[in-house]
């Protein structure tokens, strides 16, 4: 069958960019394809929310009546198995093909696990999807000791929720630091001290870790060490689902390329989310901020090619303990970074030799993350602001 525009993925990239065409007066047929059975779901309370009330639901994009005004057709739960970008079509994993004018690719990532035997063993858990923080959930239910393996956010607002529950943490991170890929060594210390805090044994510059083939808790084995969990979580990153644009010959380098537009290497292919590299960093950007704001700016460019383009700062947020992170901009090698320390929280600023800021984190402080976004757009020089003081009023920068 014919559709016109064909949407392969059923995340929060591939909900924004079906409910933009709706919104931009798009009334062809859309057609979704995903792999799982739900509407549309954000996946930020997965590890929060979905983890800590007592009776969970979907974290829905949007509202039942929203969700069904897009009016779509949906393929689920259904995987895409290739495209033919000179056929134009999509070919299922039932054996069904779509036929398509536009496509848009929405395909993310998976978790990524150390080896086959984490695969396989019962008591060894990711968290990408709604059903596995159903699955976990229930077994942090009847847990005490819970690993974690990887630093990084995820890691971290799993480590939280689960201190929350009144469950031990033992946090495994082979770098030397926390989240250290995406911020500077300083927030990395203040991000350890906090899960210190509140009790998480946190052991980075770890060894290689093995587990022991056992069903009924997971043994690991560290530098050493022999110990027993109830669960294991590992957050170690996604490998990201770029095969299928890989195999319809799109260009792809840590993502598939595409321009501001969202636009792949083939005009009637676009691409949103994780999978998207982002056009103006290079960089694949796995934020909320990033999954919505490209995707709508990529469906009002399928509709409109002089629509403008994407070029937001990447920005992401945390929430751990009582803690409000936010995250603006990538930090560069051979930044110097400046401390704020305030009753609320602490402020990190990353500045280039040139005074101009590369990235700012900001615990419990959203206002000063509106003020940097101007300051980098604006391309600021900071060197002589006393940043550092919190006498001095960043208000007064505005």
């Amino acid at each position: 069958m014919t559709a016109q525009i064909v949407i392969i993925g059923g995340g929060q990239a591939g909900g924004w960019a079906a409910k933009t065409l709706r919104d931009e007066g798009f009334d062809g047929e859309i057609c979704v394809v995903a792999e799982e059975a739900w509407d549309f779901y954000e996946r930020p309370p997965l590890s929060k929310a979905a983890l800590l009330e007592a009776a969970p639901t979907l974290p829905r994009l949007f509202s039942e009546e929203t969700q069904q005004a897009l009016d779509l057709r949906w393929y689920r739960p259904l995987r895409a198995e290739a495209i033919d970008p000179q056929a134009k079509t999509v070919l299922l994993s039932n054996g069904e093909s779509l036929s398509y004018n536009m496509l848009l690719l929405a395909t993310g990532g998976r978790a990524r696990l150390p080896g086959e035997a984490w695969k396989a063993h019962p008591q060894v858990y990711t968290l990408r999807h709604w059903q596995d923080a159903q699955r976990l959930k229930r077994r942090l239910a009847e847990s005490q000791k819970l690993a974690i393996i990887g630093g990084g956010w995820i890691g971290l607002e799993i480590a939280a929720s689960a201190r929350k529950s009144g469950i031990a943490v033992t946090l495994f991170e082979q770098q030397p630091a926390l989240c250290m890929r995406s911020v500077s060594a300083d927030v990395s210390a203040e991000l350890l001290a906090i899960h210190q805090q509140q009790g998480v044994d946190v052991r980075t510059g770890c060894g290689a870790l093995e587990l022991e083939e056992s069903n009924a808790n997971a043994v690991i084995h560290c530098e050493g060490r022999r110990e027993i969990f109830d669960a294991v979580v590992v957050g170690i990153g996604v490998d990201l689902n770029l095969e299928l644009g890989r195999d319809a010959g799109l260009k792809t380098e840590r993502g598939i390329v595409v321009d501001a537009q969202g636009r792949t290497s083939d005009p009637a292919i676009f691409a949103v989310g994780d999978v998207a590299q982002h056009a103006a960093y290079g960089l694949c950007v796995q934020s909320w901020a990033f999954a919505q704001n490209q995707a709508v700016a990529t469906a009002k460019a399928m509709l409109d090619p002089a629509a403008p383009g994407y070029d937001d700062v990447p920005w992401l947020w945390s929430d751990q303990y009582q803690h409000n992170i936010q995250i603006l901009g990538i930090p560069q090698p051979g930044s110097r970074t400046v401390v704020r320390r305030e009753e609320k929280g602490s402020l990190f600023f990353s500045l280039n030799a040139n005074g101009t800021l590369n990235q700012l984190v900001a615990f419990n402080d959203p206002r000063t993350v509106k003020l940097a976004k101007r300051w980098m757009a604006s391309g600021r020089d900071l060197n002589a602001e006393p940043l550092g003081d919190p006498a001095f009023s960043l208000m007064s920068l505005r």
